[in-house]
């Protein structure tokens, strides 16, 4: 249940000030009956407010090619939508997400709901982040191509132009490709040098091979 606490700030209508409009209250004494103060005229005076219960949602959480099904207590009032991030607690991990997908009843989809309509929550897991990246030959040839998969946590900063090193293969940058469920970005392609995107909103990374030994088999 969510608690009202003296010192909160709660909406209600101010029979001095504001008689059918509500203004913002500060709580002076919780109860039953709490006694609030206007902060638009400091009238004091008493009033019922309704504690909302908290409810539950079900949260699929995808994780590289898993996924698994959890639940996430909330405010039915409170808001949701694509791009939303918010810890998890399960039974394998604590993990930070993002909301990929809101379901509604009859298996509607939306970007954005309210808590008490929405059936379940699909996210990605993006504190630590699977990332694809094309690699092609120092030479320029487009047809002997090879993709590889690195392992990063979701912060770590990816920069065109920069040089990578991962176990074996070394790579430089030369185009950043960003989420659809990514945000603050203002293309969904990066290609100039110092260009950067967070790895949790890579989609796919597009760089030279720098590996000695990559193509020496052909």
């Amino acid at each position: 249940m969510s608690d009202i606490h003296a010192g909160d700030r709660v909406a209600l209508v101010c029979p001095s000030c504001s008689p059918y409009d509500e203004a913002v209250h500060e709580v002076l004494k919780p109860g039953g009956h709490t006694t609030v103060r206007c902060t638009e005229c400091h009238h004091v005076h008493k009033a019922q407010i309704d504690v909302a219960q908290d409810i539950e949602i079900s949260v699929i959480v995808s994780h590289d090619d898993d996924s698994f099904r959890t639940r996430l207590e909330a405010d039915p009032t409170e808001t949701v939508e694509t791009g939303d991030e918010f810890i998890v607690d399960t039974e394998e991990a604590i993990h930070q997400v993002r909301v990929t997908s809101i379901e509604l009843g009859q298996d509607r989809r939306t970007e954005h709901a309210q808590m008490d309509e929405v059936r379940a929550v699909w996210t990605r897991v993006v504190d630590n982040v699977s990332v694809n990246v094309t690699l092609h030959p120092k030479d320029g040839s487009r047809d002997d191509t090879r993709s590889i998969s690195v392992q990063v946590p979701g912060d770590y900063e990816f920069r065109v132009g920069d040089t990578e090193s991962f176990g074996d293969d070394e790579f430089t940058i030369e185009g950043l490709y960003v989420r659809g469920d990514a945000s603050g970005y203002n293309f969904d392609k990066f290609d100039h040098e110092g260009d950067m995107v967070f790895a949790k909103d890579l989609k796919r990374i597009y760089a030279r091979d720098e590996t000695t030994t990559a193509w020496s088999a052909w």
